[in-house]
């Protein structure tokens, strides 16, 4: 089994470019990890984004720096030299000026690029990015697919009691989001917090599942750090389980259906996109394209096919 996946049979169906701040919750590093385990994807390369200013997720005050550092351990694990960059250090300041870096070059390179296969650009953390992107050459990303884990509940949809009001995600760059939701002309998938909230394992779980090999091992010290953070926290106990919302971003492009492929096994609704307003929430727009918004997630495939990988990956290294 661990010989015949990882070989070549399975051909790549799409590119993808992530772009997520790994130097916050470790599910980021999951995601990269697992969408680099999976061959149906060719992933173009990675872009480090940054944490809002005071975050308590940022240890060293520079956290896309942070972040490269950690993603590189990532990518070294899975034996991946894909180009790894840094985003801007700062969230947008206008909704008309793009934040230049690294990761802005990197998104429009590979928007601008002709293939045969379709690119999906997967934001796991701020928009900041792809605002950017959007400002400056909007004609290069109409040909781009746009997946992003983010944006507080839409009306209908049942908020968990003392959520906060401003969805982590659209809080690193409020401003970016805005011009997003407000821009027309591109495709838009958006897991909001009610959809990737349901992303939900636990310790003993992942003690079990996930620590298994030494990429496995480094992820499960990665988020065990998180535990015992806040185990000396009176205020915060986060109990036995762990959100791991990023990895839907696996799920619905690399774990697509074998024919006419899509995310078929995760519910959506195609409705139009909303404005976001100044408080994070949704204004109608009814002139406004329509958009994936997705609702229901099928969490047994995307959990059980990285805890396979993860056994397959192990089972390999220990022929070496």
């Amino acid at each position: 089994m661990a010989e015949l996946w990882t070989n070549e049979r399975i051909k790549p169906r799409a590119r993808v470019l992530i772009d997520n701040d790994f130097a916050g919750d470790p599910d980021g590093l999951v995601q990269l990890a697992h969408h680099l385990l999976s061959p149906s994807v060719e992933i173009v390369g990675v872009i480090s984004s940054q944490l809002r200013p005071g975050d308590g997720w940022d240890k060293t005050g520079d956290s896309v720096t942070e972040g490269v550092r950690l993603a590189r351990e990532v990518l070294e694990l899975c034996d991946s030299n894909v180009p790894l960059v840094a985003g801007s250090k700062y969230a947008l300041t206008s909704s008309t000026q793009a934040a230049p870096s690294a990761g802005l070059d990197l998104l429009l390179a590979e928007a601008r690029k002709e293939s045969n296969l379709p690119l999906y650009f997967v934001c796991g953390g701020s928009l900041t990015t792809l605002a950017s992107a959007l400002l400056t050459d909007p004609t290069a990303m109409a040909k781009v697919i746009v997946v992003w884990i983010g944006g507080s509940e839409h009306e209908g949809f049942r908020v968990a009691p003392g959520t906060t009001p401003l969805e982590y995600n659209t809080s690193e760059d409020l401003v970016a989001a805005r011009v997003v939701f407000a821009t027309q002309g591109f495709e838009f998938w958006q897991i909001p917090r009610n959809a990737y909230k349901q992303a939900l394992t636990s310790r003993a779980e992942l003690a079990v599942r996930m620590n298994v090999g030494e990429l496995g091992e480094h992820l499960y010290r990665e988020i065990a750090k998180v535990h015992e953070w806040h185990q000396n926290d009176e205020n915060y106990n986060i109990g036995e389980t762990y959100y791991m919302g990023d990895s839907v971003l696996v799920l619905v492009t690399a774990l697509q259906s074998s024919f006419e492929p899509d995310a078929s096994s995760s519910d959506f609704d195609l409705v139009p996109k909303p404005f976001m307003n100044e408080t994070g929430g949704y204004t109608s727009n009814p002139a406004g394209e329509n958009f994936r918004r997705y609702k229901q997630i099928d969490c047994r495939l995307m959990f059980e096919d990285f805890y396979a990988k993860l056994s397959l990956k192990a089972a390999v290294e220990g022929k070496r």
